[in-house]
């Protein structure tokens, strides 16, 4: 299968007709459904399921064999990731930046074969930034090829205590899961255990997963995600060089529909490897609890 042929397609899908439509109705959509009820703040505009439906179409028609699943047509229970070429699709990621006009909503396809991510287009229309991959490609940023070895190599070493790291709260604001993560957050800060330099919070975590691969976050930590949003990302990191393990201690193996994840940014260092499995562990002595999701 031509990989880099399909990422140029979702690259030209993503620019020409999804980015115009994210950047043009950024910030005008204040009637908006909550997926997950009252007491969290999971959003969802006609605009996500408007732009959804337009990538479906596309995608169809030009692969018309292979499977889709999309955030806005998902049914619990019912949808599932097979072994066959399978889109998997965030219309517009980060939807309470694009309601509040936020400039970190981006769109983001993945596709995965065997359930492995073999393909990741991210476009954020506000800042006209497009990050791609496919499956031994390497990155490419607005299409052109990307030294992420470079820019690792500016980074310095990859430490738990000199890193920044990307944590967001979720929308579910109540429960154990909350819980953990904010005892988790308060671990990381602390001086007497983590200890890191700082978090940041983009709102998106495929913009998140982008800027981990290409140098400008060290990791990131979060559960309550599905596959579609970081599926594209994904592949994205594994081009360079990064990782993605589970949230909770010991998951060094996951599905990419796992729902928690620790996303590790790669390093040029000689045990590179060794040094991204220090981190890991590192950081799961900071997991205070266990995230857990149906």
């Amino acid at each position: 299968m031509d990989l880099l042929s399909i990422e140029k397609f979702l690259c030209d899908l993503s620019v020409n007709q999804v980015g115009p439509i994210i950047k043009k109705k950024s910030g005008t959509q204040h009637v908006y459904d909550l997926k997950t009820g009252e007491r969290a703040v999971d959003i969802v505009t006609a605009i996500d399921k408007q732009v959804e439906k337009l990538i479906w179409d596309s995608l169809k028609e030009q692969y018309p064999d292979f499977k889709f699943v999309g955030e806005e047509s998902y049914v619990k229970g019912v949808t599932t990731i097979t072994d066959d070429p399978t889109f998997i699709v965030d219309p517009i990621d980060g939807t309470t930046n694009f309601v509040h006009d936020f400039p970190f909503s981006c769109t983001s396809l993945g596709l995965t074969i065997n359930k492995e991510p073999v393909v990741g287009v991210i476009y954020n229309p506000h800042l006209d930034l497009l990050i791609s991959a496919s499956k031994g490609n390497g990155i490419r940023i607005n299409r052109e090829p990307f030294d992420h070895k470079a820019k690792l190599e500016s980074m310095g070493p990859l430490y738990l205590n000199k890193s920044v790291v990307a944590l967001q709260p979720g929308s579910a604001r109540e429960g154990n899961n909350f819980k953990t993560k904010m005892k988790t957050y308060e671990s990381l800060l602390s001086c007497d255990e983590g200890f890191v330099h700082g978090f940041r919070n983009l709102g998106s975590t495929a913009m998140t997963l982008a800027y981990i691969a290409t140098g400008n976050l060290d990791s990131y930590w979060d559960g309550g995600c599905y596959s579609w949003d970081v599926c594209a990302g994904w592949c994205i990191l594994k081009e360079a060089g990064g990782i993605i393990v589970g949230a909770n201690p010991g998951e060094w193996d996951i599905p990419i529909d796992n729902r928690s994840y620790l996303a590790v940014r790669g390093t040029t260092e000689e045990g590179g490897k060794e040094l991204q499995k220090k981190y890991v562990d590192d950081f799961w002595k900071c997991v205070k609890g266990k995230l857990s999701y149906d």
